[in-house]
């Protein structure tokens, strides 16, 4: 699964990257802990232009009468996401991408303390398959989204047995619907060559961990 990442860049150097346009609502989480229900950067495309904006990291379906009607959705599980009813619509209709520069996972020792690893690529941003959906009650109305996960690859298997669904960037216009339909098959373990990990501190461990430090590997 994925329920923290990082995206230490600025929306507009994100949004070039993407070759995406920026809403003018623009206030989205950054630094190097990001968690659920948090406004995130997305980028979705319409009618041929990309958009880059924020959206809540906790996918809301439509019968929820609140926000805390039921479980917090964050991750969506590739292998049954076309099935089921919170996100069938969204995955034929409703993708977009979800930029990070790392997440983490957490392995646990002999006496079952959580040790926090950072997972980044070598050099860029990752681009996770993300869906989304707009939730409204009342006056209140969010633009929501949730990360695609699957099965992990070789690299990642000792830290945890789930990861995101990380597209390369010669698949984004495939996963945004640009390149009509057929976006499937992207839901695969990221290469092998994809991401790195090394071990961090357990400051991370706490929602409310901020700072510029937080990734930073653990002295040998």
């Amino acid at each position: 699964m994925c329920g923290r990442f990082a995206l230490t860049l600025p929306d507009d150097a994100v949004a070039r990257l993407f070759d995406a346009r920026l809403t003018n609502d623009s206030a989205t989480a950054h630094g190097q802990n990001i968690c659920p229900t948090q406004k995130v950067l997305t980028i979705l495309s319409r009618a041929g232009q990309r958009h880059a904006g924020p959206m809540r990291w906790g996918f809301l379906p439509h019968w929820y009468k609140s926000e805390t009607d039921g479980p917090l959705l964050i991750n969506a599980r590739a292998e049954t996401i076309a099935t089921k009813p919170a996100f069938a619509a969204a995955v034929r209709t409703r993708r977009c991408l979800i930029p990070a520069t790392g997440f983490y996972e957490w392995t646990k020792d002999a006496e079952g303390a959580r040790l926090p690893w950072y997972i980044y690529p070598p050099d860029g941003v990752l681009a996770f398959a993300g869906i989304w959906q707009v939730w409204a009650q009342g006056d209140t109305r969010h633009a929501t989204c949730a990360i695609v996960t699957c099965a992990a690859n070789q690299t990642l298997r000792p830290l945890h047995h789930r990861m995101p669904v990380i597209l390369a960037q010669q698949d984004w216009s495939k996963w945004l619907g640009e390149d009509g339909h057929g976006a499937a098959p992207l839901m695969r373990p990221a290469s092998e060559n994809t991401v790195r990990f090394h071990r961090v501190g357990p400051a991370i461990n706490s929602n409310r961990a901020h700072g510029d430090t937080l990734i930073d590997p653990l002295p040998d």
